[in-house]
């Protein structure tokens, strides 16, 4: 007898929800793109250029119009683009970007993990002795 319940199709219903999440995991941008993103839209409104709307795509929802840069996802509607902005979650990510402060990316993860750049040490004063003595 199979383990677990079912639903209609006959799979486990626990495996729909496993498998929507993977999919989605690679399609968000990390933070420090978002970010990247974000200081690239400062600096074009700071030099009054007008930001262009991204061109139409079929397969994103509303077209691909209504977009929330902060969040990284698209809306159907103008409307549920504003109700999402009321949201905590947006909300939260947007005072989060709002101090500035650059996320951490893949170098700073190396640096944690012991895998970046070497860390040589002072340098001796012998090895600068021969180069003043040749002076």
């Amino acid at each position: 007898m199979p383990k677990g319940p079912k639903n209609r199709s006959g799979g486990k219903r626990r495996c729909k929800v496993q498998k929507q999440a993977a999919r989605t995991a690679f399609l968000k941008k990390g933070d420090d793109q978002v970010f990247d993103d974000l200081q690239r839209q400062a600096i074009a409104q700071e030099m009054g250029l007008d930001v262009p709307k991204p061109p139409v795509d079929e397969d994103l929802p509303g077209m691909g119009q209504f977009h929330c840069t902060i969040c990284d996802r698209f809306f159907a509607t103008a409307a549920i683009q504003a109700e999402h902005n009321k949201s905590k979650f947006h909300r939260r990510r947007a005072k989060e970007f709002a101090k500035g402060v650059k996320p951490h990316d893949q170098e700073d993860a190396e640096l944690a993990a012991g895998m970046g750049k070497t860390d040589k040490g002072p340098r001796l004063r012998s090895a600068q002795q021969p180069a003043a003595m040749m002076q």
